[in-house]
């Protein structure tokens, strides 16, 4: 295997444009990161599925909000699987690695090998965009209405940015996890990489829409995890008459954000009390982290609005 192929297999992200039909998508395939997410919990399988599917959604999603940005999703329902919640960092320069974490928290003893999102049973599915210090934070909101994760993040789109998207998900178990995902939107003529709304609203921005979401339907799961398949040779095999062109390779690793400063610093609005009724038998406080299971013990006297 070439290194070009090794990069475009291992966890990264490929965006493209389909010129012929003012299209543009990105194509995500994920095998070491999904498994260090997975392997931080002991999962049942119905949730690891669902965790693969949100992890492979928040990366087509985060690619586009940006450098230094974070975009999260929070999945809450009323069944066993009560909350998915991901994250993803956009990369502090061009050529850097995205980072993605994610949890699940659920009821081990409700959750059932059956259909996994309908185990989320009626909730939310949220996306939250924080683009830094100075800008207002973004919220859309989407019922857990629409038969899966996937419909769910196209109805948000077309809710709340007004464009037409279309997603592919293909999630397997073997040895470990891998995953992958792909993710047409369609996008005004005049500005080809800019998001904006943009209904299909002409006879022949239609016919090229449904052109190109056919033959998204018809990709096969082994064609999408790979790896015989490279990213750059599935786009041809599926949109070859609409011309496509790939760009760099955004690699995704995981990372965690978490630090014992960021605990302290939640800590400084609880007083002394607060902190007293946190301190276990042994006269420490811990913390522990949802999302890389990192552990933090710390003296209570060094915490709260007093220390």
């Amino acid at each position: 295997m070439s290194i070009a192929e090794k990069i475009a297999w291992d966890d990264s992200l490929l965006p493209f444009q389909l010129d012929r039909a003012d299209i543009r998508g990105r194509f995500v395939r994920l095998d070491g990161a999904l498994n260090q997410i997975l392997d931080q919990h002991n999962y049942p399988d119905p949730v690891a599925q669902l965790m693969a599917e949100a992890v492979v959604l928040t990366a087509l999603i985060g690619q586009t909000i940006g450098f230094k940005a974070k975009l999260s999703l929070q999945i809450r329902g009323n069944g066993p699987i009560r909350l998915i919640a991901t994250d993803y960092f956009a990369a502090e320069d061009e050529g850097e690695a995205g980072q993605i974490r994610a949890y699940a928290s659920f009821d081990s003893e409700q959750v059932r090998a059956v259909d996994p999102f309908s185990q989320i049973g009626k909730g939310m599915f949220a996306v939250l965009i924080d683009q830094g210090k100075g800008q207002a934070p973004y919220q859309g909101i989407t019922p857990l209405d629409a038969g899966s994760l996937a419909n769910c993040a196209e109805t948000y789109f077309a809710q709340s940015e007004q464009l037409a998207t279309r997603f592919a998900l293909a999630i397997a178990k073997g040895d470990n996890w891998r995953a992958a995902g792909l993710v047409l939107q369609h996008m005004p003529k005049a500005s080809p990489l800019k998001v904006v709304a943009a209904p299909v609203d002409t006879e022949a921005d239609a016919e090229n829409w449904n052109r190109a979401t056919i033959m998204l339907e018809s990709v096969q799961q082994d064609e999408m995890i790979g790896p015989s398949v490279s990213p750059a040779e599935l786009l041809y095999r599926l949109f070859h008459e609409d011309s496509p062109r790939v760009f760099d390779p955004q690699p995704v690793r995981f990372g965690c954000t978490c630090s014992e400063d960021k605990v302290r610093q939640s800590m400084s609005i609880y007083s002394a009390k607060d902190i007293a009724h946190m301190t276990t038998d042994a006269g420490t406080l811990t913390a522990d982290c949802q999302f890389c299971g990192a552990h933090y013990v710390m003296d209570p006297m060094t915490l709260g609005k007093d220390a």
